[in-house]
């Protein structure tokens, strides 16, 4: 007779033996390439893979899956695909991707790997986050109290940001929205807030001559340059956002206000609609995927403004949006502006007319940020929208006619002037002080009398010698107290005698 006791032990063994064999070879976690093309992968295996897992290939090669299928999976490769054949062997990583971060990052330009780019070496990070993460809840936000200056004086005075809201910048090509956004960044210097611009699509010569002018005017020590180029595979094009704004929550989470640059997200939707259609996803409206908005509204929904418990900071993002022909109404910019808090229109007639930045105040509207704008700006800018509303209103009335009364005139003069001062060369931001006293003297139509070249000097003028005679008045307003009677008579007094040397300068000569 058989010892039952030693069979049902010596059958144990086997087994016992047959787990280490599997445990060894997990075939679940091995895949074969079964083919390659456009940057993407089919893969055949690796049963268990997660969507968003990174896989690794053959010579450090790595990509994304983004398709699970019942038979295959598709993965986005991440870099050149020509090292990868069909036969390779592939294997999981157990790991979602994700982007280096830390202060190690500051003033260096990377790939949407968090790979350096700029021949400055190796990146000193503190951990590594993944590229997508769930946004705060309502519950965890906090209401934007604080605004964000642009030092742009047609944004802060008409369409002012919050730290923690979301402003597009629409328009045309070539009609200064990057302008905008790097001037925003130029005007965070001294101010606390770290910034993050990440271009999309972009020209390599942009992104230099972008990075070069940053270090001019010393930005670049708080500002990150997150860059995936045109020339780079669609997969990068698509990771970019998402790995800058993880970059960016690094520091949101430690309490600090953020300034994140999206450019742009056209060019991204177009990346991210090659993916699809090479994963053959079904097309839909302009061939673009049915997921279309969720690709930007869990993006863009991560920028906000969190409470104490989360360390309650801010992540402020302007995503940029190219239109052809003003055509605000196509699919892509609706559905960005139904994501937003706003957006900063920039028509291309007011650019051709020398109106820089040439922002319409018709179309532009923030949601958000005059419930955080200064008190003092609130002041003097109040009807500035409805005085240019006027203005043009009038302008196209006037081409109807030839004889006007003296009303009239007067709007279209004031108006001509108010349009003046909005002007604004690149790269010289103000402070808010010098906005306010600016747009205080256009308002009360101060500068009504003075030819429109001039005006610019005049202020230059009043700024210069307020500085030297009265420099409290800039304390009291960068302070947000209110413009007080006594400041406004000075600043009048000033304004005049300017006034009367230069008609005195002009009689004499």
């Amino acid at each position: 007779m058989f010892d039952t006791k030693n069979l049902n032990s010596l059958s144990q063994i086997i087994k016992d033996e047959i787990d280490k064999v599997g445990n060894k070879i997990d075939t679940s976690a091995v895949g074969q390439v079964v083919s390659v093309s456009d940057g993407i992968a089919t893969i055949y295996g690796l049963d268990e893979a997660m969507y968003g897992e990174m896989i690794a290939f053959p010579n450090d090669v790595y990509g994304m899956v983004l398709n699970i299928e019942e038979d295959s999976l598709g993965v986005a490769i991440f870099k050149s695909n020509t090292d990868i054949k069909e036969g390779d062997f592939c294997q999981r990583t157990r790991q979602v991707v994700s982007v280096p971060v830390g202060d190690g990052l500051l003033g260096r330009v990377i790939n949407p790997l968090g790979e350096p780019i700029d021949g400055q070496g190796k990146i000193i990070f503190t951990e590594r986050r993944p590229v997508e993460s769930k946004a705060p809840s309502i519950i965890n936000r906090e209401k934007i109290n604080e605004p964000l200056q642009t030092g742009i004086k047609a944004i802060d005075a008409m369409i002012p940001i919050g730290k923690g809201q979301r402003e597009l910048i629409i328009g045309d090509r070539q009609t200064g929205k990057t302008a905008i956004a790097i001037d925003t960044i130029i005007n965070q210097k001294d101010k606390n807030v770290i910034c993050v611009y990440c271009g999309i699509g972009q020209k390599n010569s942009s992104i230099a001559q972008l990075v070069s002018r940053l270090k001019e005017y010393d930005a670049m020590k708080y500002t990150v340059v997150v860059n995936a180029n045109a020339s780079q595979e669609a997969p990068l094009q698509y990771l970019a956002p998402y790995s800058a704004v993880s970059i960016a929550e690094y520091w949101m989470y430690q309490g600090k206000d953020v300034l994140i640059v999206y450019d742009d997200l056209s060019k991204h939707a177009v990346a991210y609609r090659t993916l699809c259609l090479l994963l053959r996803r079904s097309p839909g409206r302009e061939a673009y995927p049915g997921d279309i908005f969720y690709l930007h509204s869990r993006l863009l929904e991560r920028a906000c403004k969190v409470d104490k418990s989360l360390g309650g900071g801010s992540i402020t993002a302007l995503p940029i949006v190219e239109t052809q022909a003003g055509d605000i109404s196509a699919y892509i910019p609706t559905n960005i502006i139904s994501i937003t808090d706003g957006q900063l229109f920039l028509n291309s007639d007011l650019f051709a007319n020398g109106q820089r930045p040439a922002i319409d105040s018709n179309l532009s509207v923030s949601r958000v940020g005059s419930a955080a704008q200064k008190k003092t700006m609130k002041f003097v800018a109040s009807n500035l929208r409805m005085a240019l509303a006027n203005y043009r209103e009038m302008l196209d009335f006037s081409r109807f006619g030839s004889d006007l009364d003296k009303a009239t005139k007067d709007i279209l003069t004031h108006g001509a002037v108010l349009l003046e001062i909005l002007k604004q060369e690149q790269y010289k931001t103000l402070p808010l002080s010098k906005q306010v006293i600016d747009i205080f003297v256009a308002k009360e139509g101060l500068l009504d009398s003075i030819p429109p070249e001039k005006i610019h000097e005049v202020l230059k003028l009043l700024s210069s010698s307020l500085a030297t005679h009265t420099p409290e008045i800039f304390v009291h307003i960068d302070r947000d107290d209110e413009l007080s009677l006594k400041d406004q008579e000075i600043i009048k007094r000033t304004l005049n005698n300017i006034k009367l040397d230069i008609e005195k300068y002009s009689i004499s000569e």
